[in-house]
């Protein structure tokens, strides 16, 4: 038991071995065992530092080859994609150039639309330039001709982008003259427009003081011809929707005034269309009048007695006509009238001739203004030849005289 303690005494107290570094590239040994024989190799310190170059160097030309073939890739794929955008851009080019060429084709019909001069030269020069290439690249070995062709394609592209985009410089400037042009059209137009709604207005105001003449004695009979009264019900109204674009003010105000206009222009011809049946102007072209509308004295026995029309003396013979258009309702002897024709003129408006000679429409006839009906004469109860002529509406006699002398 002592001898145990003493030699484990000896061993706590033996000092512990440090182990010292050997340096990176000491000497090393390599051992090898075959057939219970053994062989040392031993590299030296200078081999390893050699051997450690050598695989370093192999490790950076290995890493630099990969970096340049991702690089060229990167390149190729550059150029590629140049050439593909080259050949869009020379697409796109040409697709404007038609959309132009369609959208002025109207309006150029006498301008030349063919290549410039200077175009055609440049043309011709860039041809000549292409076929010395191809010369040079056939007889050096070294040239990639495929690279070349490729490369000769492009400037071709570029080339013919270039003169496309001459041509559209030309065409926008023509499009632009004639933008000029169109402005100094819709000026003249502005002033043709402006000669329409003055002439129109002109035509209303005359219309609308014949109509105010011939309100005189409508009124006296608490009556009233309003000629506008069935403009809104008169047509009907249809078609496909069509939505209309938004417009900018200054447009918005330009169709607003000329829609002004043409509201005029509509009411004049509407004003028109209903003054063609309004019995306006004289019956017959020359005649003086022997009895007035209203009381008059008998011209049989000279007692007061009221008149329901005018008496315009005239030759016989001469001729009466239709102030408007209408439809014949009588024709025929009727007692102290004589000969009579009655017509019907619508919008409440009717007229009676009497006394005629002869009677040259039939009951049922359409009448159009200057018709001829009949001519003077003195039949039935009358001093003379003479024409009696009324003016009814709605059933009320009012004096012809102020329809006579409203002719516009």
């Amino acid at each position: 038991m002592k001898k145990i303690l003493k030699e484990t005494n000896k061993v706590i107290n033996t000092p512990l071995c440090i182990k010292e570094k050997t340096p990176l590239f000491s000497p090393k040994e390599i051992i090898f065992r075959s057939g219970g024989r053994a062989k040392v190799f031993t590299f030296s310190s200078q081999f390893q530092v050699i051997a450690l170059c050598l695989l370093l160097l192999v490790a950076a030309s290995s890493f630099y080859s990969y970096h340049m073939y991702n690089r060229s890739g990167n390149i190729i794929s550059k150029k590629d994609m140049e050439i593909v955008a080259t050949k869009d851009a020379y697409v796109e080019l040409i697709s404007n150039m038609k959309l132009l060429h369609s959208n002025i084709d109207n309006m150029m019909k006498s301008s030349d639309k063919s290549t410039s001069p200077q175009v055609e030269e440049y043309k011709k020069q860039a041809e000549l330039l292409s076929e010395k290439i191809k010369e040079v690249t056939e007889t050096q070995t070294w040239v990639d001709l495929e690279q070349m062709n490729e490369k000769i394609s492009i400037n071709e592209a570029l080339l013919q982008r270039d003169i496309l985009s001459s041509e559209r410089d030309e065409l926008r400037t023509h499009i632009a003259k004639m933008e000029e042009a169109m402005e100094a059209l819709k000026e003249a137009e502005m002033e043709v427009y402006e000669k329409i709604s003055s002439v129109t207005s002109k035509e209303i105001d005359k219309i609308k003081s014949t109509l105010s003449t011939i309100n005189e004695p409508l009124k006296k009979k608490g009556l009233y011809f309003n000629a506008l009264s069935n403009k809104k019900s008169k047509a009907g109204k249809g078609g496909p929707y069509i939505p209309n674009d938004k417009q900018n003010p200054k447009n918005e105000k330009l169709n607003q005034h000329i829609s002004v206009i043409f509201d005029n222009v509509d009411d004049l011809e509407y004003y028109k269309e209903v003054m063609q049946y309004v019995p306006v102007g004289k019956p017959v072209w020359s005649y003086w009048v022997s009895s007035p509308f209203g009381v008059r004295p008998d011209p049989f026995h000279a007692k007061e007695a009221r008149h329901k029309g005018v008496d315009l003396a005239s030759r016989t013979g001469n001729k009466i006509k239709s102030m408007a258009k209408g439809r014949v309702t009588r024709a025929e002897y009727a007692g102290a009238y004589g000969n009579l024709v009655e017509v019907d003129h619508g919008n409440g408006f009717r007229t009676k001739y009497a006394h005629l000679h002869k009677i040259y429409v039939k009951k049922g006839d359409y009448l159009k203004i200057d018709d001829t009906i009949g001519e003077v004469g003195s039949t039935g109860r009358s001093t003379g030849p003479h024409l009696h002529y009324e003016i009814l509406f709605r059933g009320v006699n009012v004096d012809p005289m102020p329809f006579i002398k409203a002719k516009s």
